[in-house]
């Protein structure tokens, strides 16, 4: 019975470090994901909104969804 529980104890060792391996893996998969979407967001930013071009940026969207509908927001009564 003792060489079962060493055994049991030699798979859950295990178990932890490739738990602890897989973790260490997947945060820098997700580092690497976050680096690109920060350096993605901060190309948009400069490129394509610095030096006033924000000002002749339009929304695809815009007018689309707005903030305030009249149709929906009139009074009744």
């Amino acid at each position: 019975m003792t060489s079962f529980f060493l055994f049991l104890s030699k798979v859950f060792k295990w178990t932890f470090g490739f738990f602890d391996a897989f973790g260490n893996v997947l945060n820098w998969i997700l580092f690497i994901v976050c680096c690109t979407l920060f350096t993605y967001w901060c190309y948009v930013l400069v490129s394509r909104l610095g030096n006033n071009k924000d000002k002749d940026y339009h929304s695809p969207t815009e007018g689309k969804h707005p903030y305030y509908d009249p149709e929906i927001y009139k009074k009744e009564g």
